[in-house]
Parts: C-alpha cells; sequence; structure tokens
C-alpha cells in the first residue's frame, strides 16, 4: 500500500476560495496518495493591523466566532473534530448560502455541532477570546511560510509551502490530480514565485 502524505491545509471558514480549494484537495486524495491536515489561520488577525476597509474587518472579527468554536471542539474533543466541523460549517456557509447572513452565525455553528455529534452548547466559544492565542500559534505558522502579503488558502507538503491555488470551482476526479501535479512542480523551485491572472469569475461550490 502507498503511503499517503501528508498535506496541511490552513484556512479560515469564512473565505469562500479556500472552501473551493479545501473541496478540491479531497478530490485530489481520490486520485493520489495524499492525506490533508486542516489547519486554522484567521482573516480578522490577518488583516487587524492593514488597511483594509472598516465593514471588511468587522465581518472579519464576527467571523472569528466560527474559528473559535472549531478550536474548542478540538481542544476538548480532539483535533479529528477540525476537519470536520469545517466542512458541516463550510456547507451551511458557502453551498447553503448563509454566508450572507452574518447574524445567522451561531445558528449556522449550533447546526454544524450537531451534525458532527457534538453538543450545541460548544457555540458559546464564538464569543470566548479564550481560543485566540492558539488560534494566532497556528495563523502565525501558517503565514510565516509564504509571507504577509497573502492570505488563505495555505498549504504545505514537506518544506513546500504557498498560497493557494485559488480557483473558482471544485476541480474533480483526475483533472483534480493533474492540478495538484502541476501545482507541486511550480512550487517545488525556490525561485518560483507567481503566476496570475485577473480573477472573470465567481466562486461556484458544486
Amino acid at each position: 500500500m502507498t503511503e499517503k502524505i501528508p498535506v496541511d491545509l490552513w484556512f479560515d471558514p469564512a473565505c469562500p476560495f479556500a472552501w473551493i480549494t479545501s473541496r478540491w484537495l479531497l478530490e485530489v486524495e481520490k486520485v493520489r496518495p495524499i492525506e490533508p491536515r486542516w489547519r486554522q489561520m484567521s482573516l480578522y488577525f490577518l488583516n487587524q493591523d492593514k488597511d483594509v476597509p472598516a465593514d471588511y474587518l468587522e465581518r472579519a472579527a464576527k467571523g472569528m466566532g466560527s474559528v473559535r468554536v472549531i478550536r474548542a471542539a478540538a481542544d476538548k474533543h480532539g483535533e479529528q473534530y477540525v476537519g470536520r466541523l469545517y466542512t458541516a460549517i463550510g456547507t451551511r456557509l458557502h453551498n447553503e448560502g448563509m454566508s450572507k447572513e452574518p447574524e445567522r452565525l451561531r445558528e449556522v455553528i449550533e447546526g454544524a455541532l450537531t451534525d458532527v455529534g457534538l453538543e450545541a452548547d460548544l457555540a458559546d466559544a464564538m464569543y470566548s477570546e479564550a481560543y485566540d492565542d492558539a488560534i494566532r500559534a497556528s495563523h502565525e505558522e501558517g503565514i510565516g511560510l509564504v509571507g504577509q502579503e497573502v492570505g488563505t488558502p495555505i498549504i504545505r507538503v514537506g518544506a513546500n509551502a504557498f498560497f493557494g491555488p485559488v480557483i473558482t470551482k471544485i476541480i474533480r476526479g483526475e483533472d483534480a490530480g493533474k492540478l495538484w501535479d502541476g501545482v507541486l512542480a511550480v512550487t517545488a523551485f525556490d525561485d518560483f514565485f507567481e503566476i496570475k491572472r485577473s480573477r472573470t469569475k465567481r466562486p461556484t461550490f458544486e
């Protein structure tokens, strides 16, 4: 049996592009010998000292609720719940369109906790800063691999770390594997830094 290669992905549940990349990575797992591992970062921590619109930073601060609950669940019940809760929360936020209704975040979180078999009152952690140090440590580990100019998602494969790939739909099947092969091929070069073009499509989550 081929040994699976650990692949760490840093995410904030609120980011639609991280969501698509994470679902693509699950597709890659079906056709390449990788093992996705889910790591936390925070759009609020990323942007709190940057010149960004106040309403964006306010939304990112509110989004800390889901980040905190995932950390609380992992601390209490084990790291395996990071990925499970990310899937349950992300499905509601993105596939079901609830990211546009921030006032319903507690409802989103309680439903996600129920989905994965955890107690709904863990949602109280969304209001607590007690988990912020652990979240910041994970965030800074990820950002430290790629630099402050980028965001989520961040992927690490062995010594190879990079931001992205930013894709607008979930690539599936062998195409997912081909994209993975290409991403690894270019990011393996120490002197390679960027390929980019203007994004002309909105993210879709099918």
